[in-house]
Formats: C-alpha cells, structure tokens, sequence
C-alpha cells in the first residue's frame, strides 16, 4: 500500500456525520502512527507521511462527491497505481459495527464513484466502514442523502468506532501490503463471541 485514503466532509459542520467514517479510520491511524496531517492546496486535501515509511495519508477536502479530484491529483504526482491505493469510505449496506475489506467490485455513493472515474478503473482497494441504512434502522422514513449528512445515534457510533477499532488492529498488515493477511483477520470472527 502506498496511499490510503479516509472520504468524508470537510468542516466541523459535518465532522460527527456519518458520511465521515472515512476520516474517522484515517484519523485513527494517523494518531496509531505517529503521522500529523498538514493542508496541501495541490492536492486538495490534509495529506500526512507515515514514519519510516513511504506510506501517505489523505483526507480529500473537496467535499465527498469529488473526493476523485484529490486522489487523482495525489496519484498522479506520486505515480501511484491503483491497486496501491486503500480507500476508507462509509458503507449503507453494512450496519453499524462491521467493516469489510474489499477490492474492486460495484461502488456506491457518489465520491466513491468518482474516485473510480478519475483514476480510470474500480480496481482499487476498499475499506467500508458500516453505518446502516435508513430503511433497516430505525429512521426508515429518513431520505439516504439526509440520513449520512446527521451524526449516528449513541449506539450506532459505539458501534462504528468499535469497527474503527477492529480494522485498526488489521494495519500492520495493510502497510505492509499483506491484503490477503489482512482480509482474513477483519472478515474472521472472533472465536470467543461465537457460541
């Protein structure tokens, strides 16, 4: 992995919503590494180095629904190929609590779309981080656009910071470009949950 990158929203408007569990996981890791995000005007968005390594970090600042822009820019710099690029997003069809790795395949929501469309290919890895949806939750009525731009309840953000927790504890493996180590540990269910 050379580049990961956590979507969300900029500002402290929409910094509690759960369109952010993006930059919720890259904010953990930044704090895990050691790493301090610094704004970069040429790339859209707060980018951060991880020590002792050639491994970066980005929080695209130009709203979800262009989070392409910033990734393409940083890509295309760097010379970074798709399949060396993590990007953490929030996910509808995953409740609250789980977080599944995934490469490539069919993408929903709009930034997470046009990511693929600037670099070209749906060919890139995918951390989705699950914060439910309106229809299986208690906010069945709630428009989706509406539902990710409000902060989760109580429980649903124990939850989702629970999942943040637990692909944390897969990072080594992510860093170290050990995917398939890394799958295997997040999607493995903890033995001592199972009855």
């Amino acid at each position: 992995m050379k580049l990961i990158v956590g979507l969300g929203n900029p500002g402290r408007k929409y910094e509690a919503t759960r369109h952010n569990a993006g930059f919720w996981w890259v904010d953990a890791v930044a704090r895990t590494v050691g790493a301090t995000f610094r704004r970069e005007a040429g790339f859209y968005g707060d980018v951060a180095r991880v020590p002792r390594s050639d491994l970066w970090l980005l929080k695209p600042e130009t709203f979800m629904n262009n989070s392409g822009r910033a990734v393409g820019a940083f890509a295309t710099f760097y010379r970074i190929a798709p399949e060396d690029i993590l990007v953490a997003h929030d996910e509808l069809d995953l409740p609250p609590g789980e977080v599944k790795l995934k490469f490539g395949g069919g993408l929903s929501g709009n930034g997470m779309k046009d990511v693929a469309a600037v670099l070209g290919t749906r060919d890139f890895w995918r951390l989705r981080i699950g914060i439910g949806h309106p229809r299986d939750l208690a906010a069945s009525e709630q428009e989706v656009v509406d539902y990710v731009l409000h902060g989760p309840r109580a429980d649903e953000r124990k939850a989702i910071d629970e999942a943040i927790e637990k692909a944390l504890e897969s990072w080594p493996l992510i860093a170290a470009h050990d995917m398939q180590g890394a799958m295997l540990r997040l999607h493995t269910k903890d033995q001592k949950r199972d009855p």
